[in-house]
């Protein structure tokens, strides 16, 4: 059966007018920064002679990696924020430490101190599951930390820094936050510059809380070079540094053209 319409029975609406939309304004200020970063032309070509250099000195750093990883060259090429560029040579590194770690002992030599606290603080950092029971051997038969890790303040830092790496329940570890803390605090005003500096920004920001980039900053006029690959490294940390800002220059520079003044864009 067909279904038939009589269209002349619809009523047609007469002068249909849509009903008037009023949109709300968010009336957003205009930026602070103005035309600042504009200042960073868009055009400006990063420099060939500082790029060339910075892939030469990384190569070097690759081989010396690669060679003899130790956990202090990993340490300053983390704190320097240059660690991105090795990744797959920490990872390396870092699986050979943790293999022979069940082996570490501490005994009373700030050295041995300085160095199991270190290795604890980056391999728990990559997430390797490694055991806190080795601090216990810190602790005299009295229940106490013992003296003798009052004289060494890098030992004390490296200590410091690990610590804070702690979960729920490792007792030891709150009892070392605590010890180090009083101990740094207490050993300032007999330190040189360069050592207090280092003290005092990790009693205000450990390692953990911090930023990668901003650290890297601090830790660079901190940096003190022990032989040819930390002067090798505190290099190309600078240049990388500095190569890094312009590129995060030129790319604000983009942004701004782009958000804020799209006619010119």
């Amino acid at each position: 059966m067909e279904l038939s319409v009589n269209l002349s029975a619809v009523p047609v609406a007469q002068n249909c007018v849509a009903p008037e939309i009023t949109r709300r304004s968010a009336n957003f200020h205009s930026t602070v920064w103005g035309d600042h970063f504009l200042a960073y032309a868009s055009s400006q070509v990063l420099d060939a002679k500082a790029q060339q250099q910075h892939e030469q000195l990384r190569d070097e750093l690759r081989k010396t990696l690669s060679n003899a990883a130790s956990a202090d060259l990993i340490d300053a090429i983390q704190r320097l924020g240059v660690a991105y560029h090795f990744e797959s040579e920490i990872e390396a590194a870092l699986q050979r430490m943790h293999r022979t770690w069940h082996h570490q002992r501490l005994g009373d030599a700030s050295d041995s101190v300085y160095g199991t606290a270190l290795t604890f603080r980056l391999l728990r950092q990559h997430g390797f599951p490694v055991s806190s029971d080795v601090f216990k051997e810190l602790k005299g038969r009295d229940g106490q930390f013992k003296e003798c890790l009052t004289r060494d303040v890098e030992a004390l830092l490296s200590l410091y820094e690990a610590a804070h790496l702690r979960v729920r329940g490792e007792d030891v570890l709150d009892e070392l936050v605590a010890f180090t803390t009083a101990q740094l605090e207490s050993a300032l005003p007999d330190l040189g510059d360069v050592l207090a500096g280092k003290a005092i920004h990790a009693l205000n920001q450990p390692i953990r809380t911090g930023l990668t980039r901003v650290e890297a900053r601090t830790y660079i006029s901190l940096f003190e070079p022990k032989g040819h690959d930390d002067t090798l490294l505190l290099d190309f940390a600078k240049l990388d540094f500095n190569l890094l800002q312009k590129l995060h220059q030129r790319e604000l520079s983009e942004i701004t053209r782009f958000f804020c003044f799209p006619t010119i864009y």
